[in-house]
């Protein structure tokens, strides 16, 4: 993909339609069979697995939190959907404390303070995050994450 930056004067040069640029890759089979991404999984202290696929706007992974588990508390400049996909739990946004169970979506503001816990001691939690992430970084390496000390 080719890099253009354009200017305020440039606004003339909007094109009138789009062209496609079909990618060679429309699917990841499997994806959760090609193993957890350790470095990041590790770091944020639960199961995460990414999916690549060609999308300039949105990620998407499946997180998973162990048995009692939870993740780190962090925050970050990009939105973030999850949909539970088995388990039950809860999610501490700022200061309000939102539950869930599969089945659920939750949303995740811009910029707030939350972490996940998963409230079940005997089975894990797993849920599907959507974030814009690749959208911000596209955009001038706007997506900024950070973790509670």
């Amino acid at each position: 993909m080719n890099s253009v930056n354009f200017q305020s004067v440039d606004f003339d040069k909007t094109p009138p339609t789009v062209q496609l640029r079909m990618p060679e890759r429309l699917i990841h089979k499997c994806f959760e069979a090609g193993g957890i991404h350790n470095a990041y999984s590790e770091i944020r202290k639960h199961p995460v697995f990414f999916v690549d696929l060609p999308s300039f706007a949105i990620s998407m992974t499946i997180g998973g939190l162990n048995p009692g588990g939870c993740s780190n508390r962090h925050r970050h400049t990009y939105e973030t959907i999850l949909y539970i996909i088995e388990g039950q739990g809860y999610s501490l946004i700022e200061d309000r404390r939102v539950e869930w169970e599969a089945g659920d979506a939750v949303y995740i503001p811009v910029w707030a303070w939350h972490h996940h816990v998963n409230l079940n001691q005997d089975k894990p939690a797993k849920y599907l995050a959507c974030e814009n992430a690749p959208m911000l970084q596209n955009m001038g390496g706007l997506a900024l994450r950070e973790e509670a000390k």
